[in-house]
């Protein structure tokens, strides 16, 4: 097995090749798990900016906790101009103008939580299934394929090693059998010829 797969890798045995069609398949499936790692990783750097705050969602997940409900930074852009709009007086010009503006921005980073939300179930979840299940399927039987194969060439070099051997036996004459044979010829060949004399 590994003797065959080292002497395919260095060009000195001879390798079955699968199907063109399973060929194209196989390496359709490798683009789909490259192109699908690269979306899920951008995805989550665009839902979620901060590395650390990544790396913490990634453990609360694998430790199968509930992530923490995180405040958006437009909620927390509304939380400071409502309480700078009640410091300087939800009368005065500038105090309404952040009541409004605040209570906006309250509703829009509600609408992005919403959207993270949504996002995560929705896109995130199917495209991590495919990884983790799918992938790790056809990685399995690939391997077990391989094996496989790497078995059959390397049982057909030993038969083409056995037939090998066995014509250049049969080419190859033994002198020890043939040695006693022509001895006896000669003797009998010898008594045939003193009785006739």
């Amino acid at each position: 097995f590994f003797l065959q797969f080292t002497e395919e890798k260095l060009g000195q045995a001879e390798k079955t090749e699968l199907d063109a069609h399973f060929e194209n398949l196989l390496a359709r499936a490798d683009c789909t798990k490259n192109w699908t790692e690269k979306i899920l990783r951008q995805t989550e750097v665009l839902l979620q900016p901060n590395p650390s705050a990544r790396v913490e969602e990634f453990l609360y997940e694998k430790l199968d906790r509930k992530v923490p409900s995180r405040v958006t930074n437009g909620e927390l852009l509304a939380q400071y101009m409502t309480e700078a709009a009640n410091d300087f007086g939800p009368g005065t010009p500038y105090g309404k103008t952040l009541i409004k503006v605040g209570e906006t921005q309250r509703r829009l980073g509600a609408a992005e939580r919403e959207f993270i939300r949504s996002a995560s179930i929705n896109f995130l979840t199917p495209l991590r299934n495919f990884l983790e299940g799918d992938w790790r399927t056809i990685s399995k039987e690939r391997r077990i394929l391989q094996n496989r194969r790497l078995d059959l060439d390397a049982c057909k070099a030993r038969l083409k090693k056995a037939k090998a051997a066995e014509a250049k036996a049969a080419a190859v004459p033994d002198f020890q059998e043939t040695r006693p044979r022509n001895y006896v010829l000669s003797a009998s060949a010898s008594a045939v010829r003193s009785w006739i004399l």
